[in-house]
């Protein structure tokens, strides 16, 4: 099921989702877009419930898509958090998985890195003509930002933004191509590259969660360069 079918029966109630997996769906949703969560955390977001939201986590516990943590927040008892497991994860798809490494593990023994790095240059360079063309007119960054976040939707990437600070925040909640990316490194380095170009010379790009690496998502700053300088001034 991919995370469009996920939101779809989210928001609308079909003979194929009846309203207790609709409520499943929304956890799920819930819980791989803004992290590991509590039941009580659940219900407010969801409109939901405690105690419906603790049936919904338990019968997606039995199913194997979801486990819980005891954590202390504050003062008071530990609180059971829940998070995704690797079948959880595995509902949202990492587009053809097993042939993409295949044909990667393929490349690189018959031909070598060298070619496989030509080919994700290749990607990265039909990525780059196709994003730039849907990016024109967007001429401020906030612009800029917010059409890229459109683009990484349509991908499949789960994607967000924020102004954070003197910049933004750029988030991505899924990886459609994680099998891939964590076969081939290659293909981070590739996109995050091909944020800065998107985003302009007077832009600096920097990823600070990363998936492949054990973060839940991928996460990147991005700070307009004028305001850092300004910042290093007033600091010294």
């Amino acid at each position: 099921m991919s995370s469009k079918d996920l939101e779809n029966r989210a928001h609308a109630g079909t003979d194929e989702a009846p309203l207790g997996r609709i409520a499943a769906d929304r956890i799920l949703m819930r819980i791989k877009s803004r992290g590991p969560q509590t039941a009580g955390e659940l219900g407010a977001a969801l409109k939901i419930t405690g105690e419906a939201a603790r049936q919904q986590l338990a019968r997606l516990a039995e199913e194997g898509l979801i486990t819980s943590v005891a954590e202390t927040r504050g003062v008071g008892r530990p609180s059971l958090v829940w998070r995704l497991t690797a079948r959880g994860n595995a509902r949202f798809p990492d587009t053809h998985a097993e042939l993409t490494v295949q044909l990667i593990d393929s490349v690189r023994t018959e031909l070598g890195e060298k070619a496989l790095g030509q080919l994700v240059a290749a990607r990265g360079r039909t990525m780059e003509a196709t994003y730039a063309e849907v990016m024109k007119g967007a001429k401020s960054l906030k612009a800029r930002i917010a059409r890229l976040v459109e683009l990484r939707n349509h991908d499949g990437y789960m994607a967000e933004w924020s102004a954070r600070g003197n910049g933004y925040l750029l988030v991505e909640n899924h990886c459609p191509i994680c099998a891939a990316a964590t076969a081939c490194s290659g293909f981070c380095r590739s996109e995050l590259d091909l944020f800065s170009k998107l985003l302009g010379p007077g832009v600096t790009v920097t990823r600070v969660e990363h998936l492949i690496e054990g973060a839940r998502r991928c996460a990147y700053a991005i700070t307009p360069q004028r305001r850092r300088a300004l910042s290093a001034r007033l600091v010294r």
